[in-house]
């Protein structure tokens, strides 16, 4: 039977919240599909606000997957406000989805991406609003499969009471699996309910459903072990891996939005996966080993992906996009085939060591000239061997040099504080960094206009890194470490007012880290945290470190554990990691080999030009690091717009 929208309803409460576009729907390139003429049906959230999750490749990947398939569709779903959320609740509207406005319950999966815990508060508004049971031992064969993934799903634990299952890895093979296992469990009469379908999904060792495993604790609240409950269920649960990218061209369609978003651009993902080694980095680590697109593979999808969107902007995206090996033929080529149409070029932040001038130009010869950013992440020589980010000072000072020298007047700088073996001095450097930055754009300019912001993030432990062992700065100590920098920049009377200084205080960090090195026991504070009313924790002006205290309290208490338990404490080599059943490939020894390393301040090669590191994936994963050059170029793509006297065919 069809399912009814629940627009009608929600229309009438749109006049009295902010921003109600965001909730209509119809965007260019969205799907609505035929209910009755599809068997399995997926609702997929970014458990964030519209103008954030609208623009996540992830969900926007999946959502076109899903929907190209015969018999299958998708509908995304968002974080609604605080104001609609009340009026939903006072008129009985439930969690919808904005393609159609069908009811989140009524589908057969409701996917969430997490690519940050902070948005833990809001899967449980989700849940609520959509009259799914807040734990999964609560809900019955009426409720969706809830199912998490995303960066955050590698540790799982402390929402493994409200989620059905959580995947690993890369999502576009993996949800085509679970819905064929979907698929035949309902043509079959749904056999032994939503138990015997969790059951068949847990088996393939893909997906990983945290009721059939128990925990069990120490007396000293670490974990004992982790063990299988139901016969045929892995003991480890395996990532999921994508290897030819070129065969997964998506998004092909990307969704236009409505309302204003965080990044108005198309985006195309050039590559996969990262094995430079940062030791903080969880993404880089969990999405080894390194895959390229194809240039032609790229140049496909920016001519279908403008035709679609007209966009005017292109975000060549991955984890270190000037890493490809053939970007600069990427950004010649594409600045070249659109230079009629004043198409601009994108990357995230660039290596210092991956820079060159060439590129730049490229990338801003049809677009604004915008501010330059990198990310030394480390003030100091020795916290950057630490953390195993080979940039050396003078290597930055030398392109940014080359940068001012070339019309540049803006560079942004991106630091960690926090970072494990850090001093105040290696702090108190990064304000020294800026100062000779600051200095060496006037000696190349000869004007005193030059600019540098420094922008500084606490560091977070992550699973699945060489830092997973790693205490926690506490909020007091980070909060007073960078008290001392930020007066330190602000008393230089030569260069203090031309270095900005943006950065956040320790306790959001600290909360970040209990959710991200927690175990099952975090469950009850995250619950507690919503029933006191916390959501969107990921937004400075809804946060509230003191909701969080005291939600820990409630939560952990009896349990001979607390905040500082999961975050400042150091862990030993011997300890059970909550996410130690969930295989990213990495091999936890060479994770282990490379944080002492780490404390001898030793560095590590990438292994895409050196040998073999052993860290496991490419034997485990059964995969291989895939880059290039083919030697190809973006033939025969041809020059957009071309005046009637060039030739016809003229390529790029």
């Amino acid at each position: 039977m069809p399912v009814e929208s629940v627009f009608p309803r929600l229309e009438a409460l749109l006049p009295h919240v902010q921003k109600p576009i965001q909730y209509v729907g119809g965007e260019l390139n969205s799907t609505v599909k035929d209910w009755d003429a599809c068997d399995v049906r997926w609702a997929l959230m970014y458990p964030d606000a519209y103008e954030v999750g609208l623009p996540n490749q992830g969900v926007m990947i999946l959502y076109e997957v899903l929907n190209e398939r015969e018999g299958v569709l998708a509908e995304r779903t968002y974080s609604v406000w605080p104001d609609l959320e009340a009026l939903m609740r006072e008129q009985g509207v439930p969690q919808f989805t904005v393609d159609a406005h069908r009811p989140v319950k009524a589908f057969d999966v409701f996917g969430l991406s997490f690519s940050t815990e902070l948005g833990y508060t809001n899967m449980l508004t989700a849940l609520d609003l959509a009259g799914i049971p807040l734990a999964a031992a609560d809900r019955t064969d009426e409720d969706p499969i809830v199912l998490a993934g995303g960066h955050a799903a590698f540790n799982p634990e402390p929402v493994a009471e409200f989620i059905d299952c959580a995947v690993v890895g890369d999502g576009e093979q993996a949800v085509l699996d679970i819905t064929a296992i979907v698929r035949a469990w309902k043509a079959e009469g749904r056999p032994g309910g939503r138990e015997e379908l969790l059951l068949r999904l847990a088996k393939t060792g893909g997906v990983y459903v945290p009721r059939f495993y128990d925990v069990e604790y120490l007396p000293d609240g670490r974990i004992a072990r982790v063990v299988p409950n139901a016969p045929g269920v892995p003991w480890r649960v395996s990532k999921h891996t994508v290897m030819d990218l070129d065969e997964w061209p998506y998004p092909k369609q990307p969704l236009v939005p409505l309302a204003e978003t965080v990044h108005e651009r198309m985006s195309v993902e050039i590559f996969r996966g990262c094995t430079r080694g940062c030791r903080f980095c969880q993404a880089g680590m969990i999405t080894r080993p390194v895959r390229e697109r194809s240039i032609t593979g790229i140049g496909e999808m920016v001519e279908r992906g403008l035709k679609a969107t007209g966009f005017e902007e292109v975000g060549l995206l991955s984890l270190s996009s000037a890493d490809h090996t053939e970007i600069g033929d990427i950004a010649k080529g594409l600045a070249d085939r659109y230079t009629e149409d004043k198409i601009g070029l994108s990357l995230p932040s660039t290596r210092v060591d991956a820079f060159n001038i060439d590129l730049a130009n490229e990338l801003s010869r049809n677009g604004r000239r915008s501010g330059l950013t990198f990310a030394p992440e480390g003030g100091s020589e020795r916290i950057r061997k630490v953390i195993n980010k080979m940039v050396s000072e003078e290597d930055l000072i030398n392109t940014v040099a080359t940068a001012y020298g070339n019309g540049w007047r803006q560079v942004k700088l991106y630091f960690m504080c926090g970072l494990p073996t850090e001093t105040d001095d290696d702090v108190l450097q990064i304000g020294t960094m800026a100062k000779n930055v600051i200095q060496k754009g006037r000696e190349v300019t000869g004007q005193n206009d030059i600019r540098c912001t420094v922008s500084i993030g606490g560091f977070v432990p992550k699973p699945h890194t060489p830092f997973q062992w790693a205490p926690q700065l506490s909020a007091e100590d980070t909060d007073a470490r960078l008290a001392k920098l930020r007066d330190s920049i602000r008393g230089d009377r030569k260069y203090g007012k031309n270095i900005g200084f943006r950065y956040h205080d320790g306790k959001p960090g600290i909360v970040e880290g209990l959710l991200s090195r927690g175990d099952r026991r975090i469950g009850a504070v995250i619950r507690a945290v919503y029933e006191d009313g916390g959501r969107f924790d990921g937004w400075r002006e809804y946060f509230s470190y003191d909701r969080w205290m005291a939600g820990a309290e409630k939560g952990l208490a009896g349990t001979g554990v607390d905040v500082a338990w999961y975050t400042t404490r150091e862990r030993g080599y011997e300890e059970v990691l909550p996410w130690d059943h969930l295989d990213s490939g990495l091999d936890k020894d060479w994770l282990w080999e490379d944080w002492q390393d780490a404390l001898e301040e030793v560095e590590v090669d990438d292994c895409r030009w050196t040998p073999c590191f052993d860290c496991g994936v490419c034997p485990q994963m059964d995969t291989t690091i895939q880059i290039g050059p083919t030697g190809k170029k973006l033939l025969p793509l041809t020059v957009v717009n071309q005046g009637a006297d060039q030739p016809k065919g003229a390529g790029v």
